[in-house]
């Protein structure tokens, strides 16, 4: 029968191919095998053509999937390559096909992926790859991996059984992924087509082998990147198929589009179709190794590690600087020039988006290395007096003064940089938490507090994501103040407090969006007015400069926390009204707020008294009052939040204005979610700002409201008894405090005889029980009697 109707028929053709296998098996001379070879060359690639129809009248992937063929392919394939790792020219033909036929055999069909699985092909393939690897240069790559075509397209038809295998098919994929064939497939295809590598590659003779040359490595490149996307897709979201090995590998691209904006197009390719495609080969390398760095970076400590580790030890990635490409990439990085020239199907400007979507990848995987708790002592070095922080710290505190030096111009290369202050900011937040750091960054000569305190960075205008890194920085940076004078002395000479009232983060139109950062400028101002009379003046007081929120600062933290629905905004933002409540009323901090002034005069002495009576009346009033009372009411799992609202109504208590206040809001009873059944984790210390809790109550949405009121939970402290804690001594005295002012200063008022009918028996029952006490309980009970004696 003739050859061309035998090659009509997959079963004949597959008994042809299985008889040329046994006989080379036992061929005795070269000749005899070459022959044989050419016949496997030959019906192989006649059932790999068959295998190409899906829908055909006959599912010749089944039938041929029942026959001893898989096995046949994967004999073939040894006898080929023998005992070398990679195949000898000669060989390349017939491999080739047999591999056709293996990648066709097993597209959309899962039974025959077992098969080949069974029969060790997808293994031995990986073996193969590793081969290429082992005899290509090492990274990184300039110029592309110098092959044959033959053997680069076979190495691309191993990839395309490889892909084809593990395509929605989880047993080809863990196998694969076991064997870091992910690592291998990526390795090989960057030495064969580097990114760009076409700019500086000599130019042939014949265009059309140039753009098949091309081509190849394109597509080659291409179905690598299939693959890897393919491994990554697995039920197990916790297996990582990558190991810090592959970090000098991601790379090159984000070098290659750092770098090749001066490079003008080989005149060979100027007019050649292929151009587009490489251009979009060299933006899939770029976006695919932005996608795993971020995804890396996320998910593996090992990578955070390695990669800090980097950029200051070479030796971590064989030389390649990964880190600090990361960093050149994101500062210098841009779309090469030939994009503006291309049609309009290459389409530049989605390419673009793309592009800026690529740098905000790496700035959280830039952030989330720096937030690396191990990576403090890394990335922060002390060694260097002309640098303090280290070379990384005064990197980020640039990127900073660049962007507000040129906004002051309105000129300069950082001047649209956004994207650099955001990464910056946060990554200097993660590493401020420190006092000794963040001293480091507000003295010179890294000098921040006036940079951070800009209107370039904290304006109505500013971009939401700007103020939640600036904030988030300024929050670390003012929690520290807390143990260092000289930290709050900085911040408050910057104003800091004023610039971020009227940089509009309190306004209602922010809220849907800026929860977070509204806490993080909460929180500055919080640290920021504890025991400093100035700030408070700038927050409480109305602003002698033309801006555009008329509102003070205090007057929008209380209008937020009266309209959200959020326990830790409401909780925070009325913390801010104790600490300036306290200061308010501590002589201790007048005149002594900025370490930098002069001795005030009499003048200035009157000047200060005057604007402390002015901002005392603006406390003085029913809104913050309510605001105190509610923290108490609502805060019965926190004692030391209770502690702060008890004893910031007690100071509102001492003012005859201020005592019926206190009583009103005391009885006014608080919209009430109970908490959940498993309440979260958080501090029960009445002791220092340092160790006061973040509130993060999880949410009651479905439980049914209830209502009770700030005297209610006097009472439970005052009975020491409340689930699911107790209270600590310090906040029953306070309480005792509080009823004593009241009992002072409003004993004629509404609402005072319930209040006394209400709490006497408490006191009295716990006077006789706290009897002869000693220590604490003493205090206790002197507090209890003073009470007594007041409402008597």
């Amino acid at each position: 029968m003739p050859l061309a109707e035998e090659s009509t028929d997959p079963l004949s053709l597959h008994k042809r191919l299985s008889d040329a296998q046994e006989r080379l098996i036992g061929a005795a001379t070269d000749e005899d095998k070459s022959t044989l070879w050419q016949d496997v060359t030959r019906e192989a690639r006649a059932i790999a053509d068959i295998l190409r129809v899906r829908d055909g009248p006959v599912d010749n992937h089944t039938v041929l999937g029942k026959t001893t063929l898989p096995q046949t392919l994967k004999t073939l394939y040894s006898l080929a390559l023998g005992t070398s790792v990679t195949p000898e020219i000669s060989f390349t033909a017939p491999l080739l096909e047999i591999l056709r036929v293996a990648a066709n055999l097993c597209m959309d069909h899962d039974e025959n992926r077992s098969l080949l699985l069974d029969a060790g092909l997808p293994q031995s393939l990986v073996s193969l790859l590793e081969g290429y690897v082992d005899s290509a240069p090492s990274p990184p790559h300039s110029r592309p991996y110098s092959l044959p075509t033959a053997h680069i397209k076979l190495i691309r038809t191993a990839m395309g059984v490889l892909l084809n295998a593990s395509v929605g098919y989880e047993p080809v994929k863990y196998r694969l992924i076991s064997l870091e064939a992910a690592v291998t497939v990526l390795k090989l295809s960057t030495a064969i087509y580097p990114t760009a590598c076409w700019l500086d590659f000599p130019a042939l003779d014949n265009i059309e082998d140039l753009e098949e040359a091309w081509n190849l490595r394109i597509s080659l490149s291409s179905w690598a990147w299939r693959i890897v996307l393919e491994l990554k897709d697995v039920k197990d979201e916790t297996l990582q198929i990558f190991t810090t090995d592959v970090l000098p590998i991601l790379v090159p691209p984000l070098v290659a589009f750092t770098t090749q904006d001066t490079n003008i197009i080989p005149e060979q390719l100027t007019t050649s179709p292929v151009l587009q495609s490489l251009l979009q080969a060299d933006f899939e390398n770029l976006e695919e190794s932005c996608t795993i760095l971020e995804s890396l970076s996320l998910d593996a400590e090992d990578v955070r590690l390695s990669l800090a580790r980097g950029y200051q030890f070479s030796a971590e990635h064989q030389g390649v600087p990964c880190f600090g490409y990361i960093l050149d990439f994101l500062e210098k990085g841009a779309i090469p020039p030939f994009w503006n020239v291309m049609p309009a199907s290459f389409d530049a400007k989605r390419k673009e988006k793309a592009f800026n979507m690529c740098k905000a990848a790496l700035i959280k995987s830039v952030v989330e290395v720096v937030g690396e708790e191990r990576n403090e002592h890394i990335l922060w070095d002390d060694s260097e007096l002309d640098t303090p922080g280290g070379e990384f710290v005064t990197r980020m505190v640039q990127w900073l003064k660049k962007f507000v030096v040129d906004m002051e111009s309105s000129d300069g290369a950082f001047s649209h940089r956004t994207d650099l202050v955001i990464c910056a900011s946060l990554s200097l937040g993660n590493l401020a938490r420190r006092e000794k750091n963040a001293s480091v960054l507000l003295s010179p000569p890294h000098s921040l507090a006036n940079v951070l305190s800009s209107v370039h960075l904290l304006s109505p205008d500013s971009d939401i994501k700007v103020k939640h890194g600036v904030l988030g920085l300024l929050k670390h940076l003012a929690q520290a103040s807390f143990q260092s004078p000289a930290i709050q002395a900085f911040l408050t000479q910057a104003d800091t407090v004023r610039r971020i009232s009227e940089c509009g983060i309190w306004d209602q139109k922010a809220d849907a969006m800026a929860e977070v950062v509204q806490l993080s400028a909460i929180g500055v101002v919080k640290h920021m007015c504890n025991a400093n009379i100035a700030n408070t003046f700038a927050l409480v007081l109305p602003s002698t400069q033309d801006v555009p929120t008329p509102q003070t600062g205090l007057s929008q933290i209380l209008s937020l926390v009266k309209r959200s629905d959020s326990i830790p905004i409401k909780s925070e933002g009325t913390r801010v009204l104790v600490n300036v409540i306290k200061s308010l009323w501590s002589n201790d901090v007048i005149g002594a707020s900025s370490p930098n002034r002069f001795q005030p005069s009499a003048d200035r002495a009157e000047d200060d008294e005057r604007q402390r009576q002015d901002a005392i009346r603006t406390v003085l009033t029913m809104p913050c009052a309510s605001a105190l009372a509610s923290l108490v009411a609502r805060s019965g799992k926190y004692p030391l939040l209770v502690n702060e609202g008890v004893v910031a109504l007690t100071l509102l208590s001492t003012q005859k204005s201020g005592a019926p206040l206190a009583l009103t809001a005391i009885l006014s009873p608080v919209l009430f979610e109970p908490p959940p059944i498993e309440p979260p984790s958080a501090s029960t210390s009445v002791a220092t700002e340092v160790s006061s809790p973040t509130i993060a109550t999880p949410s009651s949405r479905g439980q049914i409201p209830v209502k009770r009121t700030a005297l209610d939970m006097m009472i439970a402290v005052i009975k020491n008894f409340h689930d699911p804690v107790n209270f600590q001594v310090e906040v029953r005295i306070n309480v005792c405090s509080l009823l004593i002012q009241l009992g002072k200063n409003c004993s004629e008022e509404e609402g005072f005889n319930q209040v006394k009918g209400t709490m006497l028996p408490h006191l009295k029952e716990l006077s006789e029980t706290l009897g002869d006490a000693s220590g604490m309980d003493a205090t206790l009970a002197k507090a209890v009697g003073r009470a007594l004696k007041t409402w008597e």
